[in-house]
């Protein structure tokens, strides 16, 4: 059956059930929260920032926050065939039947609209175009292009998830410069290893919606290697903002020791077949990105 006759016999018997907490749900709050932090971390690093308005900051933000809703509503209205097939997302509010994919739809582009618009006039343009790329790069390139076709699609599709601070620098400063880049550096070659992490102990799942998840397409072996490289990759490109003096040594040293934790949990990941070292890997990696980008803001205060 395709894609598109797959999505199409999804249950929605139950979509005047739906409630607020199900809207919410699919604006997949913990990424957002994710987003939201190097977002505004982004912000907190730019030249500038303690000169903008607080008002500004929140909209700044919130901006933010609802393109990142925007996009992970399509995510869920797109791929609810394939998530009614796996069992860590069957419970989702569109799989389950408990919202209406018309309206989900609707949901996302309202909100994409408006977190384009409110970025590019309460802060300025070339912010929102970020955003708005950022956004069409997720839903599109993404979510409809790689996502069912390529064992690529993390490391290719996982730049839209490296925006935010970019974002978040060009709100307060109106350009994008080498720091900035290396703030989306940082997150697009964590990506690979922290989605990787998941795909290992969710093999069963991905296999059953027939995601071609590196995993599943190369081997467990193969994926563990490439873990590891980019994790050793990642090493250098967190250090460079201190040696470079856009932070200072608390920064340099606390992406010493956190980045080198984190090649030891992909060494371990190859070393041990067991689910717990991967489950240890991914739950780190989570940690580790909001650890780094916290030790960044203190480091500036």
């Amino acid at each position: 059956m395709s894609d598109i006759s797959r999505i199409a016999t999804i249950p929605t018997g139950q979509a005047g059930d739906s409630e607020v907490q199900d809207y919410f749900a699919l604006l997949k709050p913990r990424v957002m929260s994710l987003v939201v932090f190097s977002g505004f971390a982004g912000m907190w690093v730019a030249p500038g920032f303690f000169d903008l308005h607080p008002v500004l900051i929140f909209t700044a933000i919130l901006s933010l926050a609802i393109g990142a809703g925007a996009a992970g509503a399509f995510n869920m209205w797109y791929d609810r065939d394939i998530d009614s097939d796996m069992n860590r997302t069957k419970n989702r509010p569109l799989p389950a039947g408990r919202v209406d994919p018309d309206e989900a739809l609707t949901f996302s582009i309202i909100l994409s609209l408006l977190s384009f618009m409110t970025m590019g006039i309460a802060l300025n343009w070339v912010a929102a175009f970020i955003l708005g790329f950022a956004n069409l790069f997720y839903t599109v390139i993404y979510t409809m292009v790689l996502k069912r076709r390529t064992p690529q699609n993390i490391v290719i599709g996982g730049a839209a998830g490296a925006f935010p601070p970019m974002i978040g620098y060009a709100a307060v400063t109106g350009n994008i410069t080498l720091f900035s880049i290396l703030l989306f550096s940082i997150i697009f070659l964590w990506t690979p290893p922290h989605f990787w992490a998941l795909s290992l102990f969710a093999n069963e799942d991905y296999k059953r919606a027939k995601i071609p998840m590196m995993p599943t397409v190369a081997g467990p072996l193969s994926t563990k290697r490439q873990m590891l490289i980019y994790t050793i990759i990642l090493f250098p490109v967190t250090l460079a903002p201190s040696f470079l003096g856009y932070t200072g040594m608390l920064y340099g040293v606390s992406a010493f020791i956190l980045s080198g934790f984190f090649i030891f949990t992909a060494c371990r990941v190859l070393m041990d077949e067991r689910v717990k070292s991967q489950k240890l890997m991914f739950g780190y990696s989570i940690f580790y990105l909001f650890a780094l980008f916290l030790a960044m803001i203190i480091d500036k205060i």
